[in-house]
């Protein structure tokens, strides 16, 4: 765990943890790419599912380890909440049968243009390649299982806020993209001072900004910090407390100063993104992720050019080996 980033009363290590009354979260280090946290609610025998696994193995193993800590409410899912769209926090739906799936309505909508069959697809083909990209791909990607998956949608979406009650617990359901993606959400639970972030907070790695504008991430940080919850639990990386937050959102803030005289000066946003300095953050996991970022925030400033998803990744590979 990185000094100042997490809860130091959380080990960081793999598997279920409480972190309050029928609260658990669920970590899987070391939070890089595809290795995402979850969580658990109960309250009797109601529970409250926040987000799936990458795959069915792992999706399947929490929720073992789920069910021997609270057979009774874990032993069926009532609510399923997805934080949003990307796979490594949706791709185990199917494992939460019978379960009211509850996202965002544009989270549901963003879940059906990247489905298992493109990653397995990705991982044989590109993956399969000794090339800069093959090997990126390879590591991002390669250690999960694709195939088999069906993808389960959302049952009841929402726009803004929604209550939900697992048991006598009150939760909160608080819309805050576009920003990661374009539907995120945070998990608030009052009686525990307790926020589950989904991919608005990485701690100790460097966040991606697939859809921003990063303006309402910055405002998702805000939103976050004044829940004034004590224990939060990212989407990847270790429990954290406000500071996870504050990381975040000096981060993204570090890169808008960078990004603009770049811009305004005609820089193109590759050759920007290997001309900026990350300064404090350099030393977080998957700097890569600066080429997305920095496309994203020259499209927040006006840039028009068609986004090329492979290329980005391709650039992000070649970030990666240094080039």
């Amino acid at each position: 765990m990185r000094a100042g980033l997490g809860l130091e009363r959380f080990a960081y290590r793999k598997g279920l943890h409480a972190v309050g009354d029928g609260a658990y979260a669920w970590l899987a280090p070391d939070g890089s790419w595809g290795w995402s946290n979850a969580g658990l609610l109960v309250d009797g025998e109601a529970s409250l599912l926040v987000d799936t696994l990458f795959d069915l193995a792992l999706t399947a193993e929490m929720l073992r380890a789920m069910r021997e800590a609270e057979p009774r409410a874990a032993a069926h899912i009532d609510t399923l909440v997805n934080t949003h769209a990307n796979g490594d926090h949706c791709y185990g739906n199917a494992l939460a049968e019978g379960a009211e799936i509850v996202a965002s309505r544009a989270c549901a909508e963003e879940m059906r243009r990247t489905p298992p069959e493109a990653l397995a697809a990705l991982v044989a083909g590109v993956g399969g390649q000794d090339t800069a990209l093959g090997r990126f791909v390879r590591r991002a990607f390669g250690p999960f299982r694709f195939e088999g998956i069906r993808l389960v949608s959302p049952t009841r979406t929402f726009e803004g806020c929604l209550e939900l009650s697992v048991g006598a617990r009150r939760v909160e359901l608080l819309e805050v993209g576009p920003a990661h993606t374009r539907g995120d959400v945070l998990v608030h639970v009052p009686d525990a001072g307790l926020v589950f972030t989904g991919d608005i907070l990485f701690v100790g790695g460097t966040p991606i900004a697939w859809e921003g504008p990063v303006a309402n991430w910055i405002a998702a940080c805000d939103r976050i910090l004044a829940l004034g919850a004590d224990v939060v639990v990212p989407g990847h990386g270790p429990i954290t407390d406000r500071r996870g937050p504050e990381a975040v959102k000096a981060y993204l803030e570090h890169l808008a100063r960078e990004v603009r005289p770049r811009f305004e000066a005609g820089m193109d946003p590759w050759t920007a993104a290997r001309d900026i300095d990350l300064g404090p953050f350099a030393d977080w996991t998957d700097p890569e992720r600066v080429v997305v970022n920095v496309d994203t925030l020259y499209r927040d400033l006006g840039a028009r050019e068609p986004r090329d998803l492979m290329r980005l990744f391709e650039r992000m590979a070649l970030y990666a080996a240094g080039a």
